[in-house]
């Protein structure tokens, strides 16, 4: 399975574009008695479409060192095409995005009217994505295979809509054939 899901995912697929709400979340097990920054959880980056009808699009993640504002700027620039409408919470090093060549659209989530409406792309996709983890893994992720579990859960998800069934499975074996070999010792190792 690990080597299908590292073929999951074309190094030269479309950036996003269009209204793109990004934002990060934690993934991992059950922490208590912390929440964001003090838990043991692993920071996810997380990227979403908004189409002109309000559906959701395609999604982008990547794990992240640690949480912070600075690395989720560097994720926007990497996965959003420039001149593209980035929607954020507000932080303040993301305000540079304007800068950098985007429309860049914010709204403070503690003086949000109603924090439901704040990025409700984003905090759905990370529902799933939890939920799909916690039904499909037990909650059993490490940090080393995170990122080929969220290209498989990428895959899945952008492909939601997809009527062909068997074009999904010729797609994903012209991708493994595309992808470089990795060894069960390489799979291993990243555990």
């Amino acid at each position: 399975m690990h080597k299908l899901r590292r073929a999951m995912v074309r190094p030269d697929r479309d950036l996003l574009g269009g209204v793109v709400e990004v934002d990060q979340s934690f993934v991992g097990g059950i922490t208590t008695g912390g929440d964001g920054n003090s838990t043991d959880k692993i920071p996810v980056m997380i990227a979403v479409e908004r189409l002109p009808s309000g559906r959701l699009g395609r999604v982008r993640f990547e794990v992240a060192d640690r949480p912070s504002p600075n690395e989720l700027l560097d994720f926007a620039c990497a996965t959003v095409a420039p001149g593209s409408t980035i929607r954020t919470d507000g932080a303040r090093s993301l305000r540079r995005l304007a800068q950098r060549g985007y429309t860049h659209e914010y709204v403070t989530a503690y003086n949000a009217p109603d924090l439901d409406a704040v990025l409700p792309g984003v905090h759905l996709v990370a529902s799933l994505l939890k939920r799909w983890i916690a039904g499909t893994l037990q909650h059993n992720v490490s940090r080393g295979q995170l990122p080929y579990y969220l290209d498989e859960y990428a895959f899945r998800f952008n492909r939601r809509n997809s009527r062909a069934r068997g074009m999904l499975f010729y797609r994903l074996m012209q991708q493994a054939v595309s992808t470089d070999p990795h060894p069960l010792t390489e799979l291993y190792s990243s555990s």
